[in-house]
């Protein structure tokens, strides 16, 4: 009887290793270093790209693109649901500064410097779409201003960002900040930033899922240009501008149920 059970059992064990090794049944095989590199790598040209406009080529920026996005695709199953935060170098100066301001608030940020809203639409699915967001803090656009994008140009870039983000979630809350104040010095006039922020108010006016931040005037001086004290190269905010930006945000993430703080929200 045991001698039967056995041939049984050793056909069984035979038959699965026949099905589990078909062609068209084996297990994916985990992706290689190399095959990685190349799927998350910047493209190397424009062509076939979604949007319009600047996308950066700098040597220092294609390997921090790289360098940040190869971490994060090991990040995927961890981060999934998280409160994530999309942009620029601002976006990513955030650092340590998130578990301190919105204590027990999952976030992932996905921030890279010197990216621009092209940029952020190229990566959209792979570093925020995989990731079935919370929600969504979005600040991008001065960027492609340094590079010589027009402000229409970058406002239909945002609507093609924002068009994707509520196709995979049309209940997913988005938090869109006004491009911040600069300077004239830094390719960044305020005239062109106060046009973009008008088009970003127009592309999402009457749009329930997107909250728009008045992130503009909360920084700026009276001649509409960052402050020294505020931004010291006159681009990024110091500790002083992160609390002020952070300050904003605790009270629309827990208006739209975003984050639950333990103690009651202050500035």
């Amino acid at each position: 009887m045991l001698n039967r059970i056995s041939g049984w059992w050793g056909a069984l064990v035979i038959a699965a290793g026949a099905l589990f090794s078909w062609p068209g049944l084996a297990a994916p095989s985990p992706e290689t270093p190399p095959a990685l590199e190349q799927r998350l790598a910047l493209p190397a040209h424009d062509d076939g790209l979604p949007g319009a406009g600047p996308i950066r080529r700098y040597d220092w920026f294609k390997n921090l693109w790289l360098q940040r996005r190869t971490l994060w695709a090991k990040q995927v199953e961890q981060d999934q649901n998280a409160v994530v935060f999309l942009g620029d170098s601002i976006t990513q100066g955030w650092g340590e500064q998130l578990k301190k301001h919105f204590p027990g608030l999952k976030a992932a940020n996905r921030g890279i410097s010197g990216d621009t809203t092209r940029g952020v639409l190229i990566r959209l699915k792979e570093d925020v779409l995989a990731l079935n967001p919370k929600g969504v803090v979005l600040l991008i656009g001065t960027n492609d201003l340094e590079e010589g994008a027009d402000p229409e140009t970058i406002a239909a870039n945002l609507k093609l960002i924002l068009g994707e983000l509520k196709r995979h979630n049309p209940r997913m809350p988005i938090l869109l900040c006004q491009v911040f104040p600069s300077s004239a010095t830094k390719k960044r006039p305020a005239d062109k930033i106060r046009r973009i922020n008008e088009l970003y108010a127009a592309a999402v006016k009457g749009d329930p899922q997107v909250t728009l931040l008045d992130t503009y005037t909360l920084f700026a001086n009276a001649q509409g240009d960052a402050k020294p004290e505020e931004f010291p190269d006159l681009l990024h905010p110091n500790a002083a501008g992160y609390a002020k930006w952070a300050g904003v945000l605790k009270t629309e993430l827990v208006r739209l149920q975003l984050w639950q703080p333990a103690a009651p929200v202050s500035p």
